[in-house]
């Protein structure tokens, strides 16, 4: 019987010929003191797998791992440098000096590496499974120090996750090939698995969403019925908890071969092979059919293979833009009929569909059904609900609180599960319980006359809104031509939101959820407008940030804020659950922190011996691993620019959580650097460099980490570039009392003598070598990690920090002789009450 959790499978399939002509070897392990060569490989000991190098299109090498038997063409199942190759056959593989894998060219510079490790004598070894693993030598050899399982191509192999570690950060998805067969550089397409609410996976070109699996139900995929197919030698399962999220796949047959592939046209693929056939079979694909575009038929719409036209419209429900329906686009989705009456409303089931998007749903996986139908009815803001599994008759409660979104109808024993809408009483009549599926739809010709007349008013209403909205445009730009650009980008922002994929929240909920945006309910404030504590029907507790009106500065940094935290899921970041643009407003909605922020204990007498050491350096740790992710393990890199005591949120456990990204830029993963002629942040923690000549990068962050670290040490503010009575500032005197052998003395008295000596002056030194004032004597977040982490890593010597000795001779034109670490540059971030 085949085993059914959560999930999210992916695979690039690939094959390719290459006219290199290796050393063959049964060798499946590679020492610290070898190296391989162009013509060498390594080969598993079950002769499965190969690690070696391929010729690509453009006669450029390329690391990879592949199906030792498959003809004729060669299956590539892992590729390393796929975005750097190897330009000549005179390179090889090694180990670098941090127990990491390195690939050099001629010339001995690195072309790709593997993350840094902790391995003093480092084994690299190719498993059965064909997973590529560092270990450390006559020690466990299943405790992995880096594996290619974490870093997957476009292919998913049986036992390899796709998903996220929600501990580590490192996110596992899969991504296509430029050019299925030529170019295996990262393609267009691929795969997320949005874990919020109800677990589902999504195909992705580049950031609009093309394919979405549907929820993960207990059996599979809602939006899959395909994995029914799947023979009973393959296992599926999906795990969702507090450390990770992920979907993976097994093998029980050892004659059988199967594999998962993204293509470079965006389609996800499995293949099989039996043992001795030596040749591939597609099993399955999607998306196959017009179906399953995403969002085919619209807000409320339902897609029907089966129909013609396939866009069909929920009882209850009309089309939104007729004309554009009677053309066969359905785009634009279906609107009500009647509105609703809360306490009044019944509900309409829809049976065998692909239940819509759930990331911003309500989930509880205890409820029984009828508890989840009376826990709608009461709120007035849910649309829909169904069963949450639909295994032993169902359990689980899943609600939706906003439009429905990419449904689809399947015939009955093929797919789907039953859906229960909300509708006014008068569109459902009865008792709501029907198995009829061809009653779901149902336009009569009085409702189309009905529809017209309305659509006639509602355009009549539409043209005098635009009309007046024009004109207040008009003067508004007349008084303000200097902001022409930001009004534009504003609307242009609004226009785009839904290419964003964020879950969208209805204003009404969020207006009740915060007791009207009540100052009882208010936790912080700033440039950018205030932060309100508030309570779902549901029973969650949300932080949300409410753009203000008046703010010329804000509109930017909210945009930049959804653009990037949108792409970022670590537990060491906080994590937004939605937003609204509605009735002139722009609310982003947060998980909330109960402990606040983490200056609000630090520099407050009497809180700040609740910061015991565990927990400080717990949190300098958490801290670490959330800016590390930032830099190197998301799929984008990020550079927060503006971290800081303020910034840093504290959850019921006091776990730390980087939170505000509006600041934040995004480069590509080749990037290093950048300059700006607006230089935001908040003085104290911005690195020289970036404060005086614009020059911003990841060693920016490591600065602005190195200070809060001496922060936390020392439970002092660091005021800026200077006193204005000429003292040293934090840095100046911890770089004097480091000099001077009295360092421990900088330590927190409220700690007491609880801390450790070893972990305090390892910290202090990590802090001093994070903010020397020259970018390229700083360590990176990765070597920060483990220093923190390993009390056997050497570390060097600190040199002098920047900024640190009396009054500094320059001054930025945006600076102040009187700056405080409460304000920003550009004076976005400005006087937090309390953080989210």
């Amino acid at each position: 019987m085949r085993s059914f959790t959560n999930s999210i499978p992916f695979f690039i399939f690939w094959f390719f010929t290459s006219q290199t002509f290796f050393t063959t070897t049964s060798a499946d392990t590679l020492t610290g003191t070898q190296t391989l060569r162009t013509n060498q490989t390594l080969l598993s000991s079950n002769q499965t797998y190969v690690l070696g190098f391929f010729t690509g299109s453009n006669s450029n090498l390329y690391l990879g791992i592949w199906y030792r038997n498959t003809t004729p063409e060669r299956t590539i199942v892992w590729v390393a440098n796929r975005d750097n190759p190897l330009n000549n056959s005179s390179g090889f593989l090694k180990f670098g000096d941090s127990g990491n894998i390195v690939l050099v060219n001629s010339s001995e510079n690195t072309i790709w590496s593997s993350n840094q490790t902790s391995a003093k004598n480092p084994v690299l070894q190719l498993l059965d499974s064909g997973n590529l693993v560092i270990i450390e030598a006559n020690s466990d050899p299943t405790k992995y120090l880096w594996q290619s399982f974490d870093h997957p191509s476009d292919t998913l192999l049986p036992g390899m996750k796709v998903g996220q570690n929600l501990d580590t950060g490192i996110e596992m998805h899969l991504t296509s090939w430029k050019i299925t067969g030529k170019d295996p550089s990262t393609g267009d397409y691929f795969t997320k698995l949005d874990y919020h609410g109800l677990p589902e996976m999504f195909i992705m070109n580049n950031n609009r969403t093309v394919f979405r699996t549907g929820p993960w139900n207990g059996e599979g995929y809602s939006g899959m019925p395909e994995m029914h197919a799947d023979t009973d030698s393959i296992e599926f399962s999906f795990i969702a908890d507090a450390d990770e999220v992920y979907y993976s796949y097994t093998i029980g047959n050892n004659s059988l071969m199967s594999r998962l592939i993204l293509t470079s046209d965006g389609q996800l693929q499995r293949f099989t092979m039996v043992e001795g056939t030596e040749v591939w079979s597609k099993f399955w694909y999607v998306p196959r059919d017009q179906c399953d575009d995403y969002k085919e038929c619209g807000p409320n719409g339902i897609c029907d293979n089966n129909a013609s036209p396939v866009c069909k419209c929920v009882r209850g429900f009309s089309p939104k833009n007729q004309q554009a329906w009677d053309l066969r686009d359905g785009s634009d989705g279906c609107v009500r009929n009647t509105d609703l009456d809360c306490g009044n409303d019944k509900f309409w089931k829809v049976q065998y569909v692909k239940l819509p998007q759930t990331g911003t749903a309500f989930l509880n996986r205890s409820m029984t059904l009828l508890e989840c139908e009376a826990l709608c009815q009461r709120n007035c803001s849910c649309t829909a609900y169904a069963n949450a599994d639909i295994r032993n008759g169902g359990s689980g409660c899943v609600m939706w609180i906003s439009e429905l979104i990419d449904m689809r109808q399947y015939s009955e024993g093929i797919g789907g599960q039953d859906l229960y809408v909300r509708l006014a009483a008068s569109d459902v009549g009865g008792s709501g319980k029907t198995n009829n599926i061809a009653e779901i739809v149902g336009i009569t010709v009085s409702a189309i006359v009905v529809l017209f007349g309305l659509l006639g008013i509602y355009l009549i209403r539409r043209k005098r809104k635009l009309q007046s909205i024009s004109n207040a445009n008009t003067e508004q730009i007349g008084s303000f031509h200097r902001n022409k650009d930001l009004i534009m980008n504003e609307t242009v922002f609004s226009s785009n939101m839904d290419d964003l994929e964020l879950p969208m929240f209805d204003f009404d909920t969020l207006t009740m959820a915060t007791n009207n945006f009540s100052e009882a309910n208010k936790i912080g404030e700033g440039g950018f407008g205030s932060v309100y504590k508030g309570m779902l029907v549901a029973g969650q507790e949300i932080a949300v940030k409410r753009l203000s009106k008046t703010s010329l500065q804000g509109v930017e940094e909210f945009k930049n804020e959804v653009k990037l935290i949108i792409k970022l899921q670590h537990r060491n970041l906080v994590r937004m659950l939605g937003c609204c643009i509605e009735k002139d407003e722009k609310l982003l909605v947060y998980e909330y922190m109960e402990n606040r922020s983490l200056d609000s204990f630090l520099f407050n007498k009497d809180k700040r011996h609740l910061l015991d050491w565990k927990r400080r350096f717990d949190i300098i740790r958490g801290i670490a691993k959330g800016l590390l992710y930032l830099h190197y393990d998301s799929r984008f890199r990020i550079i927060h620019r503006d971290l800081k005591a303020s910034n840093i949120l504290l959850d019921k456990e006091m776990n730390p959580k980087i939170s505000d990204f509006g600041m934040a830029r995004m480069f590509h993963t080749d990037q290093t650097e950048a300059n700006t002629l607006r230089v935001v942040g908040t003085y104290g923690y911005m690195a020289p460099e970036y404060a005086m000549d614009g020059n911003f990068s990841v060693k920016s962050d490591v600065f602005s980490f190195g200070v809060l670290v001496l922060e936390i040490i020392s439970g002092k503010k660091n005021r800026g570039f200077y006193y204005t009575n000429h003292d040293m500032n934090l840095l100046g005197n911890v770089w004097k009392q480091w000099r001077e052998g009295t360092i421990l003395e900088l330590i927190d008295s409220s700690i007491g003598d609880s801390y450790s000596t070893s972990e305090g002056l390892r910290c202090i030194r990590i802090g001093l070598l994070c903010v020397q004032e020259r970018a390229e004597d700083r360590p990176t977040m990765s070597s920060v990690v483990m220093m923190l982490n390993s009390e056997t890593t050497s570390m060097a010597e600190p040199k002098s920090p920047g900024f640190s000795i009396g009054k500094n001779h320059v001054e930025t034109d945006s600076s102040s002789s009187k700056q405080d670490e409460t304000w920003s540059v550009n004076q976005v971030t400005v006087t937090l009450l309390d953080a989210r």
